[in-house]
């Protein structure tokens, strides 16, 4: 009997056990929505306003990616910009302020006053003061700001710093280039210092860290430390590399020792440190949680230099050029938020369009930043709408001009009816009187010698801001086609409309017709100085006519002005032509000489002297140029002929490589194309480039480069126009005499420039 009541009360205990069990097991409804309820606010904030994580590339390549170049290891870039979309009709500018400052204040060069080159470290300028940036308008949407890495916008100010343009924080260098190791950087011999600042202090102390670890290591310092889910963040991480010097880690150089170049060689693993420093962050976004609610944005500068290592192959010319080469850069964009992912973008983009697409991407207002000339780009990019832009202006550098003026284009063609002298003859002749021209510019103040923002009728082609240009109301009715336009560029009228130019070269059907609105720009050009005296200068130019062509000449001169734009084609060679076929009559609407370059649609015209314009093929070496420089250059026209040229036309769509030249085939679409460049330059502002300012000495200021200018002095007014140092002629009709003394000034000159120019 107690046997079996011991079991009865071992059964009702497991069985009470089971029981209790089974009743904690059951699941409570109500505790449910409340994990439910606490897991939904943990979520990063809102959809509408995602982090943006911009990584900016310095002087890499087309030809320097994975997925443009399998010699080139880059596994993360590969797969990010695989999985989401690669930007492949992408431009930026051919050096580096002109970039950082399109892609900071969404404007052209043309509107900032910095056409002409970089700021260099000992120079007194940075951004305009009155102009709002990118990362102040994502301020005020409620943003986070950081940025490290390369700033190269000035900082001969305080107000010129990063923190005093939006950003929250700073960690970086502010000149053009550092050593990786030391943070040394030079502006010319002797003129050294410590580069390297936290805020607006220098940051000591930093020596034998390699700078891409280093500010990596910082970026993911920043994403640890800030709460997603309590504001929106904006990263711009501008990396020095892959800009000289080449100083890459030991380990990073051994995947690529079969390659020959040794200059290559340390490119390639400079850019996998690249690559290794992206991975890095891509985790900790999705560690720390960003990445869901994330845009990556990866972009170089501007094209890369071969003689150091960088390829953009088989893409023309280089870093510092306006061929394709120089300009069209490297860009992905990966994102979650993407409606379309895993493909390929071939719609026309600029660094200037990152602005309103940022701002419009955070809910921000764009309609307060006036006179941008960025568009809204993000339909484009995430859904593969078509692009709002269709035209693209490069530059317009009027203080670079190509040392012999263009006579086969714009003053021979201008005067005369048919080309009746042969090709060698048309570029003899006016050889020596262009040196005789250039000479009396110089003994009169010329352009190089502009003093004073108040006078800018010196730069003819040049006018002063764009407030100040009445005729611009008279020419935008006659331009304008009717195609879509974008509602938030209602505010950049005055920068002028937008003429979209097929690959036949002719103006949308739905647009005004050409010979209206060709003649309104041609009376407001005709005005200027420099289009009366080349007028004149032309009758000098011009190749001598038959007499039995005079009548002709009459007969053009004597009809209406829509007239002159009846185009035909014309042999490349320039040579006669039979006498059905007219050479066509222009207008000097354009200084050809003047170094411009712009994109409409399918065209691209360049004027002056846009660089070197070599193919560099994947085997150059590491020395001088050998016998592999000349063999991609091009063979139609001579290369010889190439230095007397001042107008190109290519359609970049059919000829991506720029191999055919068609600017004689087709005249029409050149007009246009000089008539949309002298029209933009009505609302450039005069150049801004100061002389070199000792003060700027960092033996001055305790080894490091400091802003040395004080708040309180007018710096901006003190420099009003633009310097350059023009030598006397006098002094150089005495060193003629010696030749040794004038071989040793042209070395002096050559290291001296390549000294001052690290670019």
């Amino acid at each position: 009997m107690q046997v079996a009541a011991t079991a009865l009360t071992v059964l009702s205990l497991f069985l009470d056990l089971g029981f209790l069990s089974a009743h904690r097991s059951k699941p409570d409804p109500k505790k449910q929505q409340n994990v439910r309820h606490a897991q939904k606010n943990e979520t990063p904030l809102k959809k509408s306003q995602p982090h943006i994580i911009f990584i900016l590339i310095d002087d890499q390549g087309f030809n320097d990616i994975g997925y443009h170049n399998p010699t080139i290891k880059t596994p993360t870039l590969d797969k990010l910009a695989a999985e989401g979309v690669k930007l492949e009709n992408y431009y930026v500018q051919p050096i580096c302020t002109p970039s950082r400052s399109q892609l900071i204040t969404g404007r052209y060069q043309i509107h900032t006053g910095l056409q002409h080159s970089i700021i260099r470290p000992s120079q007194p300028s940075c951004l305009p003061s009155h102009m709002d940036t990118l990362p102040e308008r994502l301020r005020e949407a409620g943003y986070t700001t950081h940025m490290v890495g390369k700033w190269h916008l000035g900082f001969y100010r305080k107000a010129c710093l990063p923190t005093r343009k939006g950003f929250d924080s700073f960690f970086g260098s502010l000149t053009g280039s550092v050593d990786y190791y030391s943070y040394g950087s030079c502006d010319g011999p002797g003129l050294c210092g410590y580069d390297l600042h936290d805020g607006e202090g220098v940051a000591w102390g930093q020596e034998g860290k390699y700078s891409t670890t280093l500010f990596t290591q910082k970026a993911r310092k920043i994403l640890e430390s800030h709460n997603p889910s309590d504001r929106p963040l904006f990263l711009l991480l501008s990396l020095q590399a892959v800009h000289t010097p080449l100083q890459p880690p030991k380990s990073y150089i051994y995947p690529y020792r079969d390659m020959t170049n040794v200059a290559r060689r340390k490119f390639a693993a400079m850019v996998s440190t690249v690559d290794e420093a992206v991975r890095n962050v891509t985790y900790a976004l999705r560690k720390h949680g960003y990445y869901k609610n994330s845009v990556i944005i990866y972009s170089t500068d501007n094209g890369a230099q071969p003689f150091t290592g960088g390829s953009n192959w088989p893409l023309r010319g280089r870093k510092g050029t306006y061929w394709e080469g120089g300009v069209r850069g490297v860009g992905f964009v990966h994102s979650p938020l993407l409606r379309r992912r895993r493909r390929v973008s071939k719609a026309l983009l600029h660094i200037t369009d990152w602005f309103p697409t940022l701002v419009g991407l955070a809910g921000g207002n764009i309609s307060q930043s006036q006179g941008l000339d960025g568009f809204d780009v993000w339909p484009t990019i995430s859904e593969g709408k078509e692009s709002p832009r269709q035209e693209i202006l490069h530059n317009i550098d009027p203080l670079h001009k190509s040392p012999t003026e263009s006579v086969g284009w714009h003053e021979a063609r201008t005067k005369g009816s048919t080309v009746s002298t042969p090709k060698e003859t048309t570029f003899k002749k006016p050889k020596k009187k262009k040196k005789k021209v250039l000479k009396q510019k110089l003994n009169k103040k010329s352009v190089l010698k502009l003093k004073s923002i108040k006078k800018p009728s010196t730069f003819t082609h040049l006018s002063t801001k764009p407030k100040k240009s009445k005729p611009l109301p008279k020419i935008k009715p006659a331009l304008k086609p009717k195609t879509k336009t974008n509602p938030q560029h209602q505010s950049r009228a005055h920068y002028g409309p937008q003429s979209k130019i097929h690959s036949s070269g002719s103006l949308p059907v739905s647009g005004t017709s050409r010979p209206k609105s060709q003649p309104q720009i041609q009376r407001v050009k005709t005005k200027t100085k420099r289009s009366t005296s080349q007028n004149q200068n032309s009758s000098h130019v011009a190749p001598s006519q038959p007499k039995s062509k005079t009548q002709l000449k009459l007969k053009l001169k004597s009809k209406p002005k829509e007239t002159l734009f009846r185009y035909q084609n014309m042999s490349q060679s320039g040579t006669l032509k039979p006498k059905s076929h007219p050479v066509p009559q222009f207008s000097p609407i354009w200084d050809t000489s003047v170094q411009a370059a712009i994109r409409v649609g399918d065209w691209k015209l360049l004027t002056g002297d846009p660089g070197h314009g070599d193919w560099v093929p994947l085997q150059m070496l590491p020395t001088l140029p050998g016998r592999w420089w000349n063999l991609e250059r091009t063979s139609s026209p001579p290369y010889k002929s190439e230095a007397h040229k001042s107008v190109w036309l290519f359609n970049i769509t059919a000829d991506p490589f720029e191999r055919q030249d068609l600017a004689d085939r087709r005249p029409d679409v050149v007009q246009q194309l000089l008539a949309r460049l002298a029209y933009y330059n009505q609302t450039a502002v005069p150049v801004y480039f100061p002389p070199d300012d000792p003060r700027a000495d960092p033996s001055r200021h305790g080894g490091a480069w400091v802003p040395w200018v004080a708040e309180d002095e007018d710096e901006e007014g003190k420099y009003q126009g633009v310097y350059k140092k023009v030598k006397n002629s006098k002094k150089k009709k005495k060193k003629k005499k010696c030749r040794l003394c004038k071989l040793k000034s042209f070395f002096l000159k050559l290291n001296t420039g390549m000294m001052s120019n690290r670019i």
